[in-house]
């Protein structure tokens, strides 16, 4: 059987749609600009206090 096409990690996460990410390009300042109209409580993915290891 293959392997599943979920493997979680915690710096893939961050680094592909994390805040830093989003800021970078013109879609993803809108992308945050749309979930501060809609009064998101988390804009982006973030770090859990559990996911600390890198």
């Amino acid at each position: 059987m293959p392997k599943r096409t979920w493997q979680p990690k915690v710096r893939k996460r961050l680094r592909t749609h994390g805040f830093r990410k989003r800021m970078r390009k013109p879609g993803g300042r809108n992308v945050l600009k749309r979930r501060r109209l809609k009064q998101r409580t988390e804009l982006t993915v973030q770090l859990s206090t559990r996911k600390r290891t890198f």
